[in-house]
């Protein structure tokens, strides 16, 4: 006797094919980013062919087009890659740590944080190199958390509206105090000006091997805590069951978030709604399984950046728009949808 099988709906995905959408998905996003890639090195103030590009990478001459790309567009491109990288797992990274839809690095105010500590050592302690200022934007961005996650907490459990509260609150006193600092010292704050509209450009490439341990441990740390927030989205009660260990994950998960706020921070400046926006399509596309949420972010959101970047130094030819203008311009609206919509109360 045959068995027939139950009929799927119409909107069911099979396993397999969720599994080939995800990595049709990283296999897409990982194409367009080679081609933003390439774009980035070619457009600017003016444009110049592949072929001078490709010169410039492998067969290097005194030709100025060739300077121009090494020493100004690659540092800028591989500047971009890093920054949207850490943005990117952050926003995935915060979103699954608070179940907060809303969340992300500049809305609950750790970029708010990481600048500020890093006026105090610019302008307070006179420090000058990325080095030593990154550890103050990754200090400045673990006490914001701790702060914005101390505020959201209730009797009932974490709440999201509290939280986004909390952030942009904390975030517009901090940004306040700075702006009053730098005003203090408009000497010793002159060359943060670019840094504080949130930019790529004018960055040397040695700040990329200081930052880049430091980034490495925090996607080790993210991608080690995918599965447990995998099971503490279902509650905590049910995690336990399962074996988390909540508090083992919580603090190696705010640890992840404050380095990779801190390295994006302290590069690029507060660049926002990177990882708001990225982690809401990385999700769209795989399900909500934080593995491949995080993976699908270390491209998505790279993408987002350079795309957003290169479209900054058009609009205004010969001159440009910061990139981090640009990410707010588009993640403003897409923030205001997100708040409009039923269901962005939780995950």
């Amino acid at each position: 006797m045959t068995t027939l099988a139950p009929p799927r709906s119409p909107g069911t995905v099979t396993v397999s094919g969720l599994r080939r959408r995800r990595l049709t998905g990283l296999v897409a996003a990982l194409v367009v980013l080679l081609g933003l890639l390439v774009a980035s090195l070619m457009i600017g103030s003016t444009a110049i062919a592949p072929s001078v590009v490709w010169d410039a990478l492998f067969h290097p001459s005194a030709d100025i087009d060739q300077f121009a790309i090494r020493d100004y567009r690659l540092p800028r491109t591989v500047v971009g890659l890093v920054v949207g990288v850490a943005l990117g797992v952050a926003g995935a990274l915060i979103q699954a740590l608070t179940r907060n839809p809303l969340a992300d690095p500049d809305v609950l105010g750790l970029h708010a944080g990481a600048s500020f500590a890093v006026t105090i050592a610019v302008g307070v302690l006179g420090v000058r190199d990325i080095g030593g200022y990154l550890w103050f934007a990754v200090a400045g961005s673990l006490i914001v958390t701790l702060v914005v996650l101390a505020f959201g907490s209730t009797r009932l459990g974490s709440s999201p509206v509290v939280m986004v509260l909390a952030g942009v609150s904390v975030g517009a006193v901090l940004r306040g105090v700075g702006e009053a600092l730098q005003l203090t010292d408009p000497v010793a704050f002159d060359a943060m000006r670019s840094w504080n509209a949130g930019s790529l450009g004018g960055r040397p490439l040695e700040l990329v091997w200081t930052v880049l341990p430091v980034l490495a441990v925090a996607l080790v740390l993210a991608f080690a805590v995918s599965g447990p927030l995998n099971a503490m989205a279902l509650g905590d009660e049910l995690a336990v069951a399962q074996g988390v260990r909540l508090n083992r994950t919580r603090v190696f998960a705010i640890l992840a978030l404050s380095l990779l706020t801190g390295v994006a921070t302290a590069i690029a400046g507060p660049i926002s709604f990177v990882g708001l926006m990225v982690a809401h399509v990385a999700r769209w596309i795989v399900g909500p399984h934080q593995r491949w949420i995080f993976a699908h972010s270390v491209l998505l959101a790279p993408i987002l950046l350079l795309a957003s970047d290169v479209a900054g130094r058009v609009v205004l030819r010969p001159g440009e728009i910061p990139v981090g203008v640009v990410t707010a311009f588009v993640g403003a609206p897409v923030l205001i949808a997100l708040v409009l919509r039923r269901k962005a109360s939780g995950l």
